[in-house]
C-alpha cells in the first residue's frame, strides 16, 4: 500500500496546485537530457505518473521519444490527460522484458512499499545500461524545500521517506549502482504570496501526516512570511541516477 490512499480529493488538490511552470522546469529539462541521452525511438517509462504533467513535458521536450504513462491510483488517471496511460504500480509493471530504455519516478519513491521488488521490476523491464531517474525529497534533505521552513513539523514525516541510502542498497541487490546524485533547483511559485494562496493540502502527503493544530500553526506562519518576502520561491529536490 502507498504511504496515503489516493483518493479524488488528493488528486484534484494534486492536478491544481503541484504543476511546475515552463520556467520552474528549466533546470529539470537540463539534467534530465544529461542522464538520459534522449533519442528518438527510445521508449521512457514515467512510473507513478500522476496526472501526467512530467509525461507531456518529456513529449514536448525529446521528440520522437516514446512516453509510457503508468499510474496506480483510478483517482490520478481519471485526471490524466496524458496517453498512452496503463494501471500499475512499482512492483507490477505492464511492460514486457528489456523493453524500456530509461526509467523517471517523481516525488513517488516514498510509496513504494518494497524497493527490493520495485527494483527487481525495473530491472526486468529496462535494457541494460538504461537508466533510473529518481525525483524525490529524501528523507534527513529538507534544508532546500521552502514547505519545511514553515511547516517544520512535517520533517518528520519527512525522516520516515526513504534515504538516499536506502534506494541505493535496495536497488543495489538487482545489480543497479548509483551514478549521480545531485539537487535541482525549481522555481515552485512566482512568489511566496501566490505559494500560500495556492496551498492546498491534500497536494502533499508530509502536510496530510501531521496534525491539524500543526498544519493551522504551519499555515498561520507562511501567510505572515507572505506579506513581507518578495520574489519567487526557489526549492531544490534531489535527483538519484542509477544504472
Amino acid at each position: 500500500m502507498a504511504r496515503i490512499a489516493c483518493h479524488d480529493a488528493d488528486a484534484e488538490a494534486f492536478a491544481a496546485t503541484r504543476h511546475l511552470t515552463d520556467d520552474g522546469l528549466t533546470a529539470w529539462r537540463a539534467a534530465v537530457t544529461r542522464h538520459l541521452t534522449p533519442r528518438p525511438g527510445m521508449r521512457l517509462l514515467d512510473l507513478g505518473a500522476g496526472t501526467g504533467s512530467w509525461a507531456r513535458a518529456f513529449t514536448d521536450w525529446f521528440p520522437g521519444v516514446e512516453v509510457i504513462a503508468v499510474e496506480p491510483s483510478s483517482a490520478m488517471r481519471a485526471r490524466c490527460a496524458f496517453t498512452p496511460l496503463a494501471a500499475g504500480d512499482a512492483g507490477h509493471i505492464p511492460l514486457t522484458d528489456d523493453s524500456a530504455d530509461g526509467v523517471w519516478l517523481s516525488t513517488v519513491v516514498h510509496h513504494v512499499p518494497d524497493l527490493a521488488a520495485a527494483a527487481h521490476e525495473l530491472r526486468r523491464v529496462l535494457r541494460p545500461g538504461a537508466p533510473v531517474l529518481i525525483r524525490s525529497a529524501f528523507a534527513g534533505r529538507h534544508e532546500a524545500i521552502t514547505l519545511f521552513d514553515y511547516f517544520p513539523e512535517a520533517i518528520r514525516v519527512l525522516d520516515t521517506y526513504p534515504g538516499i541510502a536506502d534506494v541505493e542498497a535496495a536497488f543495489a541487490a538487482a545489480g543497479f549502482a548509483t551514478a549521480a546524485v545531485e539537487q535541482v533547483p525549481q522555481v515552485t511559485a512566482p512568489s511566496l504570496r501566490e505559494a500560500a494562496a495556492g496551498l492546498r493540502r491534500e497536494a502533499h502527503t508530509p502536510l496530510q501526516l501531521i496534525t491539524d493544530a500543526e498544519y493551522a500553526a504551519g499555515v498561520q506562519r507562511l501567510r505572515e512570511a507572505a506579506r513581507t518576502q518578495a520574489g519567487p520561491v526557489v526549492d531544490a529536490l534531489d535527483l538519484l541516477v542509477l544504472r
